[in-house]
Parts: structure tokens; C-alpha cells; sequence
């Protein structure tokens, strides 16, 4: 019927008009996370609904849950469209633009900075692995959901790197580092920030040497790198919080610390956008 065709677009314009704010909210939906470069917003939709962003389909889980990332670049806007049955409503996202630290980092062995063309081969199978198994999909609810909006930390300790800082290697520059850097002592137990499945176990990458994938389901995983120990297998399922690995300072690391990384879709997002504020030291005792 006409009228209730226009009801329902109606709702649907209701729906997904945002405002700003902690989150992206709507009169019917409330979009949470951060709509900025290196973030990620979720919300939930009516099961079966079809949505896209910037011409992408969106994953809808069986309960309607939705969630996008935003690049490092991303764009100041971003164009969200949601379809329910015949209506269509399309609405323009605000993107926060970020200002990016440079970071100069010296006394790198100057094989890892220009790799000799021995290495190239090396080089190049490994980056194939690393996206093979950002590429596999699990389309697994039980895994996501506990962790929107409550991944943790895989260690505690002072941030040394942050998310999108260009770096430099004794004075050469390389590409924007994607994850967040936490110094803390060779040895340190990793724990798994949300559920998933190990999808990358190796002991000695060139660059990141120590390195495992975990993927968290439908697209989005966490990268750790530079690791002394990797404890988990391929295949291997992990609860949050399970030890999968140790601190250590492998591959193009000058000291020991874990990089831990995000990525959806080939986006790389910020993982300290999405764990709590990083908890305060302990005083030791006397």
C-alpha cells in the first residue's frame, strides 16, 4: 500500500538520521564505537535489512548487528545506506579526521630498513601468508559479539607507538605504523583481546618476526607481532583473554614491546579506539 510504503520510509529516514556525539546515535538505532579515521561503529538493524557503505555491503548478523571500519586516510565522509524490504534511506557519516605523530626510531639494523634482494623472496611469501589468512572469513556471531565495544588489552604497560604515526628508520621513511606498541619485558604472557580463531602462527617473520593473526570473525582480526613465543596453532580456537604467545623483541623491533594491530576488510583500525583507557601501574609495595 502507498501509505504504509511511506511510513516505512519514514521510519527508515528517522532511522538513520545522526547526530554527533560519544557514539553516532538515531531515533531507532544507536550506531556505538567512533566514526573517525582508525574506528569502528556498530548498531543493529532489522534482521534481513541489506546495508552498505560507500558502495560496500555490510555484514548483518542474524540479530541484526551491522559494524564498519574507517582507514587510517579515510575520507571526511562516508556515505551509509540502509534497504528494509522496498524503502531505502541514505544518510552521509561524518568522519573525524586525526592528526598523526612522526616517530623516528634509530639504530635499526640497516638489513631490515633496505632489505638485501636475498630477502626480497622471503619478503614476499610472507606478506602472501599474512594476507591469506587476513582474507579467510568466519562467519561467527559467538565471536564478535562479546567483543564489540569490550575487547582488552593483550598486555598492560606504557604505550610506546600509537596508531598512524609516520615513523621514520634511521632517517629513512617507511609506512605509517598501524598498531599501538605497549613496552613491557621480554617474557610477558599476550592474552587473546576478544574470541576467535588463530588464523597465522609463525615464529620468525622478517619484519614482524614473532607473529600471530587472530580472526575475530566476519572480517575483523588482531595482528601480534614482534613475539619471543607463540604458544597457539593454526585452527586454534581462543577465549578471550587465553595466553597465546609472549612479549619479545623479533624481527624489526629495538627492544622489546608487543605491536598489536587491527584490521577489517583490509582496513587497518586502531586498536586502542576499541579497548578501554589502558589501566594505571601498580605501585609496588614496600
Amino acid at each position: 500500500m502507498a501509505t504504509t510504503g511511506a511510513k516505512t520510509r519514514t521510519a527508515l529516514a528517522a532511522l538513520l538520521m545522526l547526530v554527533a556525539g560519544g557514539g553516532v546515535r538515531a531515533d531507532c538505532i544507536e550506531l556505538q564505537g567512533r566514526a573517525m579515521q582508525g574506528g569502528l561503529v556498530w548498531g543493529r538493524v532489522d534482521p534481513g535489512s541489506q546495508v552498505t557503505l560507500d558502495g560496500a555491503a555490510l555484514d548483518v548478523l542474524p540479530d541484526g548487528t551491522t559494524f564498519a571500519g574507517f582507514g587510517r586516510d579515510a575520507a571526511p565522509a562516508a556515505e551509509l545506506v540502509l534497504r528494509r524490504g522496498d524503502a531505502e534511506c541514505r544518510q552521509t557519516l561524518a568522519v573525524a579526521q586525526r592528526d598523526y605523530h612522526i616517530q623516528r626510531v634509530e639504530g635499526v639494523p640497516q638489513q631490515t630498513v633496505t632489505p638485501d634482494p636475498q630477502h626480497q623472496a622471503r619478503i614476499a611469501r610472507e606478506r602472501r601468508l599474512v594476507a591469506a589468512a587476513k582474507g579467510q572469513r568466519h562467519a561467527r556471531p559467538e565471536w564478535l559479539h562479546p567483543a564489540l565495544g569490550q575487547f582488552r588489552w593483550p598486555v598492560t604497560g606504557p604505550i610506546s607507538g600509537v596508531y598512524g604515526s609516520q615513523r621514520f628508520y634511521n632517517g629513512v621513511p617507511r609506512s605509517p605504523h598501524y598498531g599501538v606498541d605497549v613496552a613491557v619485558p621480554t617474557g610477558t604472557p599476550v592474552g587473546a583481546p576478544g574470541p576467535g580463531v588463530i588464523t597465522l602462527a609463525e615464529p620468525d617473520l622478517f619484519f614482524s618476526g614473532g607473529t600471530i593473526i587472530l580472526d575475530h570473525g566476519y572480517g575483523l582480526s588482531s595482528s601480534f607481532l614482534h613475539l619471543s613465543e607463540v604458544t597457539v596453532r593454526v585452527g586454534q580456537e581462543v577465549a578471550a583473554g587465553e595466553v597465546i604467545g609472549a612479549v619479545g623483541a623479533t624481527g624489526r623491533a629495538t627492544g622489546p614491546h608487543l605491536d598489536w594491530r587491527m584490521s577489517w576488510r583490509g582496513e587497518r583500525v586502531d586498536p586502542q579506539l576499541l579497548a578501554p583507557p589502558m589501566p594505571a601501574p601498580v605501585s609496588g609495595g614496600g
